[in-house]
C-alpha cells in the first residue's frame, strides 16, 4: 500500500477543506515541541527550576485531557467549523498571552488555556479529516498522522529559530500561524452537519467500557508517559543551545513523520497491527533504557532514534482506537485521548521529581518500564483489541489468533 500513489486512496488528493484543516493542525502540533529548545532558556529567563518549567506540558495536558470529555458535546451542538475555529482563537489568544508572561506561573497558566484551545481544535480536526477526506479513513488516519508528523518535526524548530533572539518570540509566532489557520478555516471549511444525535459529557466515559478501547486507553496511557518523559525531560538533560537542541528534535520530528506515515502501513500490512505495537514498544523501552545511561552522544542518537517507534506507535495507537469498538469516532477519540493525555501530564511533573529523588538515569529507567508496560497490555489483551462485527473479516490470521483487519 502506497499512501502517496495517485489512485483514489491517496492522501495527496484531498479537497482544500481537507487541506485547511491538516495545515491548521500541523501548526496545533507544532505547539506541542515548540517550547522544548527554549526549556533551557525559559527556566533561565524566568528564573525557574526545572520542574517548575515542566509544568508547562503539566497544565497544557491535564487541561487537554478534561477538555476531551466536552469536545464531542461542544462539537455536536455547533458544528465541527465552528468548533475548530473557536479552539484555534483560544489559541492565538493564549499563546501571545504566553508571550507576554513575567513569571511561569502566569506562563503555565497560559498554557493551560492554550490547551483548552489546541484540545477543541485537535480531536475535532480529525474527525472533521475523516469525515471529508476522499479515499476513506485510512487515507485520512494517515494524512492526520502526516501533519501531526511535520508539525513535531517543525514545533522544535521553529522554537529554536525564535528562541534564539527571544524565548518569547516563539510564542508570538505559533500565534500569528494559528491566525492564518483561522482565516484558512474561515475560507474553505464550509459548515459541517450536525451529528443526529448529540453527544453528552459522559459519553466518552461510557465508550470506555468497551473492552477494546478501554485496552487501546490504557496501553497509551503507559506509552505516553514514555514519549512525553523524551519530549519534556531530554531537553534539561542534553543541556544544548536552542539551535541545537532544536535541530536534534527536529531530527527526531522528521523519524516520527516518516515513520508514522510511511513505514508504519507497511509493518502494519506485514506482520500485523498488534504485533508491530508491541514489538515496537519493546523497542522504545530499549532506546530510552540506553538514552538514560549512555554518554552524551548516545542520549542525542537515542532521542533522534526514539522518533522512528513513536512514529509507528502513534499511527497504530489512532487507528486502534478509532476502529476497535463500535462507538462514533468522535466519542471513541474522546474517551481514548482523555485517558492517554493524563501521562502527557504526568512524565514532565514527575520526571523531574524523581531526578531529585534519585539520579539523572531513573527517570528514563522508569519511562523504559512504562513502555513495556504498554506492550504487557497489547499482550495480555490481544483478543479485546480485534474487532469481531462479522463485516470486518481479517486480511489474514497470525497463529496466536492476532488479526489485521482490512480498512
Amino acid at each position: 500500500m502506497d499512501p502517496f500513489d495517485e489512485g483514489a486512496g491517496s492522501i495527496l488528493r484531498q479537497p482544500k477543506a481537507v487541506w485547511a484543516t491538516a495545515g491548521a493542525s500541523v501548526v496545533a502540533f507544532m505547539g506541542i515541541g515548540l517550547v522544548d529548545p527554549i526549556l533551557p532558556s525559559i527556566a533561565q529567563g524566568l528564573d525557574a527550576t526545572a520542574g517548575q518549567v515542566s509544568l508547562l506540558f503539566t497544565s497544557y495536558f491535564l487541561i487537554t485531557a478534561f477538555a476531551m470529555l466536552v469536545t464531542g458535546f461542544v462539537s455536536s451542538r455547533i458544528g465541527g467549523r465552528r468548533t475548530l475555529l473557536a479552539g484555534l482563537a483560544l489559541v492565538v489568544v493564549f499563546a501571545g498571552l504566553a508571550g507576554t508572561s513575567g513569571s511561569v506561573g502566569e506562563l503555565v497558566g497560559f498554557r493551560a488555556g492554550w490547551g483548552l484551545g489546541n484540545a477543541l481544535f485537535v480531536s475535532t480536526a480529525l474527525a472533521v479529516i475523516v469525515g471529508a477526506a476522499a479515499g476513506g479513513s485510512a487515507a485520512a488516519i494517515l494524512l492526520y498522522e502526516s501533519a501531526l508528523g511535520l508539525g513535531m518535526a517543525c514545533g522544535p524548530l521553529l522554537g529554536a529559530l525564535l528562541g534564539d533572539a527571544s524565548w518569547r518570540y516563539p510564542f508570538f509566532g505559533t500565534a500569528f500561524l494559528m491566525a492564518i489557520g483561522f482565516l484558512c478555516i474561515t475560507v474553505f471549511l464550509k459548515d459541517q452537519p450536525k451529528p443526529a444525535r448529540k453527544i453528552s459529557v459522559l459519553d466518552p466515559i461510557k465508550a470506555l467500557g468497551h473492552g477494546g478501547l478501554a485496552s487501546v486507553a490504557a496501553s497509551a496511557f503507559f506509552y505516553n508517559y514514555t514519549f512525553f518523559t523524551v519530549l519534556a525531560f531530554t531537553p534539561f538533560v542534553l543541556n544544548m543551545t536552542p539551535y541545537k537542541s532544536g535541530a536534534v528534535f527536529f531530527a527526531w520530528g522528521v523519524l516520527l513523520a516518516v515513520f508514522s506515515v510511511l513505514v508504519a502501513p507497511r509493518l502494519q500490512e506485514r506482520f500485523g497491527s498488534l504485533r508491530v505495537l508491541g514489538g515496537s514498544l519493546v523497542l522504545l523501552a530499549v532506546d530510552v533504557f540506553v538514552l538514560g545511561y549512555g554518554d552524551h552522544t548516545t542520549a542525542i542518537v537515542c532521542t533522534i532514534l526514539s522518533g522512528a517507534f513513536i512514529g509507528v506507535n502513534n499511527t497504530v495507537y489512532t487507528e486502534l482506537a478509532l476502529g476497535v469498538s463500535d462507538a462514533p469516532r468522535p466519542v471513541a477519540s474522546a474517551g481514548y485521548n482523555f485517558v492517554r493525555w493524563f501521562a502527557a501530564a504526568a512524565a514532565p511533573f514527575f520526571a523531574p521529581k524523581i531526578e531529585e529523588w534519585t539520579d539523572i538515569h531513573v527517570p528514563f529507567v522508569v519511562a523504559a518500564v512504562t513502555a513495556v508496560l504498554g506492550a504487557v497490555v497489547v499482550v495480555v489483551r490481544r483478543k479485546a483489541l480485534t474487532r469481531e462485527a462479522a463485516e470486518l473479516e481479517p486480511k489474514h490470521a497470525t497463529e496466536d489468533g492476532v488479526a489485521v483487519f482490512a480498512d
